[in-house]
C-alpha cells in the first residue's frame, strides 16, 4: 500500500514538473517570440504616420530600408547649394525630396550653406528676383514653418552676393535689398532664437538647445574689417562662450575641395588667420557649401564641414575620380561625446550612405591640405606626406 502511494506521488510530481516546463516555454514562445514581428508592426506603424509623401520616399529604398541614425542630444539636418539655373524658379527634384523626408529624421533645425536661389545676374529685374523668392519660399521656407522647423542659413553669392565694385560699391546691390527684404518680413520669420539680428541675414548669431551658432556673409572671399570686429566680439561673448557648443555658417569655405573652385576668389581669403581666430574662440565645426561637393574634413582643431549639393552641378573633389553626387547631412551632437559630432550623409539620388571611407583621406587645395575627419597628421604615410609637400610645399601641408 505504501509502495503504491509512493509510485503515485512520484507520478504526479512528474507531471507536475513537465506542466510546469510546458508553461514556462509557452510563456516564453508568447512574450519573447513575437517581439521581432511586433517591432517590424512598430517601424510599419512608424512609417506609415509620416506624410504621404515622406513614406513613398521611404518606401523606395528598398533592401533593409531607409537607415536611421541613433539620435543625440540635438540633430540638425544640413541642406545647401539649392539653386539651379540663373534666374530659375524651379528646383530640382532632390530638393523637395530633401525637404519631404525632414519628418523622418525630425530634426530639431534645419541649416544650410547657402544659394538658396539663383541671382548674381545683373540683368535680372526686380520682379525676377522676388519670383525666385517666393519659389523658395514655395518650395522649402514654408513647409519649415509648416513643420514649426527653425531655419538657420547663411547668405551665398547667388542669394545676394556682397562683391564689390572697384568704387566700393556692391556690384549686386538690388539682389542684396530684396534678400533683405524676404527674410526681414515677419512672414518670412525663421523660427530661430536670435541673439545679434542688428545685420541680419548677413551677420547675426542665433541659439539653439545650448548651441550658439554665427553665420557670417561669407558671399565673396573677404569680410570687412569692422565685419570681423563684430565677429571677434560676438566669439568671445558670454553668450557664446557658456555655450555647449559653437557652429559657424558660412558660404565660401575657408579651404578648397572641389574641382573648378580651387582658386583663390572661391574660399574665404586669410585662411589661416581666419581658422586660428575661430580655434582661440572654441569654435568647433565651419559648415559651408559653394563648393557643390561632400566633404567631411579638419584642419587644426577646426572641423570643417563641406557640404554637398541639392541643385544643379554637384563638383568632383580635387585628385578624385569618384562620381560627384548630391547630398544631404543629418549631424547628431552628443554633449558628452569626445566626439561631439556624428554625420550621417546620404546620396540624394540613391539614398545610399556615402561613408568617409568612400572619399580621399585628404585633399591638397591650393590654400592647404584639408584632413578627412578621421585621419589625423600622424596618420599620413611618408607617402602621403610627400605627395602634399611636393605639390603644396611643407607649410600648406602641416596641421598648424
Amino acid at each position: 500500500m505504501r509502495w503504491r502511494r509512493f509510485c503515485l506521488f512520484v507520478i504526479v510530481g512528474f507531471a507536475l514538473t513537465i506542466f510546469s516546463i510546458a508553461c514556462t516555454n509557452l510563456n516564453r514562445e508568447t512574450t519573447q517570440t513575437p517581439q521581432t514581428p511586433a517591432t517590424q508592426e512598430t517601424d510599419k506603424l512608424q512609417i506609415s504616420s509620416l506624410p504621404p509623401q515622406t513614406e513613398a520616399i521611404v518606401n523606395s529604398v528598398g533592401g533593409d530600408g531607409l537607415f536611421n541614425p541613433p539620435r543625440g542630444d540635438v540633430r540638425l539636418v544640413v541642406i545647401s547649394d539649392l539653386n539651379a539655373a540663373y534666374g530659375s524658379t524651379d528646383y530640382d527634384p532632390e530638393v523637395d525630396k530633401g525637404i519631404n523626408l525632414l519628418p523622418f529624421w525630425q530634426p530639431d533645425m534645419v541649416v544650410c550653406g547657402g544659394d538658396m536661389v539663383a541671382g548674381q545676374k545683373p540683368s535680372l529685374t526686380k520682379e525676377q528676383i522676388k519670383a525666385m523668392w517666393a519659389a523658395f519660399d514655395e518650395h522649402v521656407a514654408a513647409p519649415l514653418r509648416k513643420a514649426n522647423l527653425p531655419y538657420g542659413f547663411t547668405i551665398g553669392n547667388h542669394d545676394a552676393s556682397s562683391a564689390k565694385g572697384i568704387g566700393g560699391n556692391f556690384l549686386f546691390q538690388q539682389e542684396r535689398d530684396l534678400a533683405s527684404e524676404y527674410w526681414n518680413n515677419p512672414k518670412n520669420d525663421p523660427g530661430i532664437e536670435f541673439i545679434d539680428r542688428n545685420d541680419f541675414p548677413y551677420f547675426y548669431t542665433f541659439k539653439h538647445k545650448d548651441i550658439f551658432f554665427m553665420s557670417w556673409d561669407g558671399s565673396s572671399n573677404i569680410i570687412p574689417p569692422e565685419k570681423l570686429a563684430w565677429v571677434e566680439k560676438a566669439l568671445a561673448s558670454p553668450e557664446a562662450q557658456q555655450a555647449k557648443m559653437r557652429i559657424l555658417l558660412s558660404h565660401l569655405p575657408l579651404y578648397a575641395v572641389a574641382t573648378g573652385r580651387d582658386q583663390p576668389g572661391d574660399v574665404m581669403a586669410n585662411a589661416d588667420q581666419l581658422r586660428a581666430m575661430l580655434e582661440k574662440n572654441k569654435v568647433h565645426t565651419y559648415i559651408s557649401g559653394h563648393h557643390h561637393a561632400y566633404y567631411p574634413g579638419h584642419r587644426g582643431k577646426l572641423q570643417l564641414l563641406n557640404m554637398g549639393i541639392m541643385g544643379s552641378g554637384p563638383r568632383p573633389l580635387i585628385g578624385s575620380k569618384i562620381r560627384p553626387n548630391k547630398a544631404i547631412t543629418v549631424i547628431d551632437i552628443n554633449f558628452d561625446s569626445s566626439e561631439l559630432t556624428t554625420y550621417t550623409t546620404y546620396d540624394m539620388r540613391t539614398l545610399k550612405l556615402i561613408e568617409y571611407q568612400q572619399l580621399p583621406r585628404f585633399l591638397t587645395g591650393h590654400n592647404g591640405i584639408v584632413l578627412r575627419r578621421d585621419v589625423e597628421d600622424e596618420d599620413l604615410t611618408a607617402q602621403e606626406k610627400a605627395a602634399c609637400i611636393s605639390k603644396l610645399g611643407e607649410k600648406l601641408c602641416t596641421k598648424l
